[in-house]
């Protein structure tokens, strides 16, 4: 909300400036930083040990990210409603998040990091994992 409103203040500036255009184009960028930031797109996160206890109970993914990483918005929006399947654990609110991810790349936080099965995949297709995900949650099937 206070990435928008900084937006609009700025807008109002460049129109009273008489430059328009370009306040609107401030403006959606300052409307997408703070979607890339808001827990309207991405699932509200957890810290990575109680995404871990929940995985290991529900046998559900967790998902390392952080905000305004383009592709885990990429992620993100090409999983849709499949996104609430898992869990996300934002990295730069969660030291042992980082930690975790900084084990399973060599030392880089590289996001966006999947735990699947307890194996770490770096920046998965998201065909890829819309469809482990579809294939976990059929009746019948097993996870795997």
């Amino acid at each position: 909300m206070l990435l928008v409103l900084c937006g609009l203040a700025l807008a109002a500036g460049l129109i009273a400036s008489g430059t328009p255009g370009v306040a609107a184009a401030v403006l959606v960028g300052f409307v997408l930083l703070a979607g890339a930031h808001s827990t309207l797109i991405f699932p509200r996160s957890t810290d990575a040990l109680e995404a871990q206890i929940r995985s290991a109970l529900d046998g559900r993914p967790v998902v390392f990210w952080r905000p305004g990483c383009k592709y885990c918005i990429r992620l993100r929006i090409r999983l849709g409603r499949c996104a609430h399947q898992m869990h996300w654990v934002d990295i730069w609110r969660d030291p042992v998040g980082a930690a975790t991810v900084r084990a399973a790349n060599g030392g880089n936080e590289t996001v966006p990091t999947v735990i699947l099965a307890g194996q770490p995949h770096t920046n998965p297709d998201p065909a890829w994992l819309r469809e482990y995900l579809s294939r976990s949650t059929r009746p019948g099937r097993s996870r795997g």
